[in-house]
């Protein structure tokens, strides 16, 4: 990559890094981010889709597969630890898992493609809405406009803090854990506190979840059986001496490598909850938030990513098992062959959702020139 071309995407990195907005909300990036395509001669941007989705499209003009590249718009609702003179100018929001990076790859794709069309086929830059809240892919496909996109083959990257700077891992099949926030409201009916046993307090069956649903999924090895269930949140009554609380609340985050472990593990999950409710006279309201499906990565777009990396000398290396963490990448495999790869930011990088996590800069020649390479493998035949 030319260095006055690696310069401009960083600057537009740290643009984006200033200005996050969260899932559903990025009404200001998207225009932002339509203005910059606008500038690197699309046939056309399409926007509005799945919410605030924008896509570029780059047709040859020739008969060939449409390749798309996808990427995520939205920030996190946290806030941001940093002295960078780029941190967050919003209170309690913060480009915390890197997508201001992966948009400026994606915009880097952009630039190239507006000087040198693809051979035959087609390209589409995706930025997709919603990612963090697993609603945005699918929203983007249910779209009509999607009809005008129609991807055969779909590639994505996320950096991945703990590997070292600038290494690829890939794998075949299973690619992220399917995962869903479990939310157990429990009712009973408050008292005087010192009446007790005129109310009936869910604190009990609270106590009595707590461990039963940990137990249900422990972790382990990440195979067809893997499930893991993690208590994020408990909440009992109000913070007063005075009353005997009526209502209480547990969020639990279920995790599995399947869709299929998931079905199981939700109905494990729902049996243990109402037997514990109801055997203390409670009623129960079970609601599902961050509804994440099991992503997977196809065996023909592995391959053409790995030799994408090879064309580079980017190192890259082929694990056998999926990241713990989710992503709703794995939409657009329902009708497309599709393939993300892991980037590595760094062996003691800050974890992703840290309130110090910072994008790597020197990250984004290496993922452009990968997707630049792995769509002109895909066109070349």
């Amino acid at each position: 990559m030319k260095p006055e071309l690696q310069s401009w995407l960083t600057e537009k990195r740290h643009e984006l890094h200033q200005v996050p907005e969260v899932s559903g909300e990025e009404r200001g990036t998207a225009a932002s981010i339509s203005n910059l395509l606008q500038a690197c001669g699309p046939d056309s941007v399409l926007t509005g889709i799945g919410g605030h989705g924008v896509a570029a499209i780059y047709d040859s003009g020739s008969p060939g597969p449409t390749v798309a590249i996808r990427c995520e718009l939205d920030g996190l609702p946290i806030q941001e630890i940093s002295s960078a003179r780029y941190a967050s100018q919003y209170p309690g929001k913060g480009h915390l898992c890197g997508h201001d990076g992966h948009m400026a790859m994606v915009l880097g794709v952009a630039f190239v493609l507006g000087n040198q069309r693809p051979a035959r086929g087609r390209v589409v830059l995706i930025f997709q809405p919603a990612e963090e809240t697993g609603q945005g892919a699918m929203a983007f496909r249910a779209d009509p406009k999607f009809t005008q996109i129609a991807p055969d083959y779909v590639f994505s990257l996320h950096n991945l803090p703990g590997l070292e700077l600038g290494a690829v891992e890939l794998c075949s099949g299973p690619a992220n854990c399917a995962s869903r926030g479990m939310r157990i409201a429990l009712t009973g009916k408050t008292s005087h506190a010192a009446a007790p046993q005129d109310g009936v307090s869910p604190a009990g069956a609270l106590a009595e979840l707590l461990p039963a649903l940990a137990t249900l999924g422990q972790g382990g090895a990440l195979d067809a059986d893997y499930a893991l269930t993690t208590v994020t949140h408990a909440w009992l009554g109000e913070a007063t001496f005075g009353v005997a609380p009526g209502l209480a609340e547990l969020w639990v985050t279920l995790r599995t490598v399947s869709d299929t472990r998931m079905t199981e593990l939700i109905q494990e999950a729902e049996q243990r909850v109402t037997a514990s409710a109801h055997a203390q006279g409670l009623s129960v309201e079970i609601t599902y938030d961050d509804v994440f499906e099991a992503c997977r990565n196809s065996d023909e777009a592995v391959q053409i990513l790995t030799e994408a990396c090879r064309i580079r000398d980017v190192p890259c290396r082929l694990v056998p098992t999926p990241q713990r963490f989710s992503e709703d990448f794995g939409q657009f495999g329902k009708g497309a062959k599709t393939a993300m790869f892991w980037l590595g930011a760094g062996r003691d990088h800050p974890q992703l959702h840290n309130p110090d996590y910072d994008f790597p800069d020197a990250l984004i020649p290496i993922g452009t020139e990968i997707f630049l390479t792995a769509i002109e493998e895909t066109l070349k035949t």
